[in-house]
C-alpha cells in the first residue's frame, strides 16, 4: 500500500487502499487514451478480463487475459466471483472481484474500461473495498454531432454499421447521471488534464485510509 509520513507523531494512517476507476463512454471519447495515460506511466494496473476464448499468438495468461475453460468460466459465475460478465461472439468475458480487490488492498490503483451496464453491477456490489475505493467517471463527448464527426473520422465500417453505433451512442449517454463524475470531452491534453486532477483528487479521500 501506498505510505505516508505520519504527521507529528498523530494517530494518521500511512497507508491507503488503491482506487477503482471505472470509466465509461461511447466510442470516441478517448476513455481508453486515458486509461492507458495511467498505467503506462506505472501509476495504475488496467484490470485483466477472463474470457473462455483460446489465446492469441503473443498473448500471455494473466498479464493479457486470464483464459478459462467454459466450465470453469459458468461454476465462477455460479459462485459470483465476477462483478461483470456477457457473452460476446459466443465467446464468454468478465471481470474476477479477486483480481481487483487483491490490488486495492496492496494500495494498487485499477481502471476497468467498461460499459454502462458493467459499471452498474461495480455500482452493485456490496463488497466493502470496492464501495470505499469505486470512483465512477463518465467521458462524455461534447454532442452527438461532434461524436459523429470524431467516428466518420476513422472509416472503418459501413454506413449501417456506423448509424448502429450512433444509436448505441445516443443510448450510452442516457446513464451519464449514474455516475458520480462525468467528463465532458475536449482537446486530449484537456481531457488529460482534467482526468488526471479527478485522480489525484480521489487518492486523497478519507475513506480510501487504512
Amino acid at each position: 500500500m501506498v505510505a505516508v509520513d505520519n504527521a507529528q507523531g498523530m494517530d494518521f494512517p500511512a497507508q491507503r487502499l488503491g482506487l477503482l476507476i471505472v470509466l465509461s463512454g461511447p466510442s470516441g471519447t478517448g476513455k481508453t487514451t486515458l486509461a492507458h495515460r495511467v498505467c503506462d506511466r506505472g501509476e495504475a494496473v488496467f484490470s485483466v478480463s477472463c474470457t473462455t476464448r483460446a489465446p492469441r499468438p503473443g498473448e500471455v495468461d494473466g498479464k493479457d487475459y486470464f483464459f478459462l475453460q467454459e466450465a470453469d468460466f459458468v461454476e465462477r459465475i455460479g459462485r459470483g466471483e465476477f462483478f461483470e460478465h456477457a457473452s460476446v461472439h459466443g465467446r464468454r468475458y468478465g471481470t474476477l472481484k479477486s483480481y481487483v480487490v487483491e490490488n486495492l488492498k496492496r494500495g494498487t490503483d485499477v481502471i476497468l474500461d467498461i460499459d454502462v451496464q458493467g459499471a452498474a453491477q461495480v455500482r452493485a456490489c456490496d463488497d466493502e473495498h470496492v464501495r470505499r475505493c469505486l470512483l465512477d467517471v463518465f467521458v462524455m463527448p461534447p454532442g452527438l454531432e461532434e461524436l459523429r464527426v470524431r467516428l466518420s473520422g476513422r472509416a472503418t465500417e459501413d454506413a449501417a454499421a456506423f448509424e448502429l453505433r450512433m444509436r448505441n451512442a445516443a443510448g450510452e449517454m442516457a446513464h451519464w447521471r449514474e455516475y458520480s463524475h462525468v467528463l465532458v470531452s475536449g482537446t486530449r491534453e484537456e481531457d488529460a488534464a482534467r482526468f488526471e486532477a479527478l485522480v489525484t483528487a480521489a487518492r486523497m479521500r478519507s475513506s480510501l485510509r487504512v
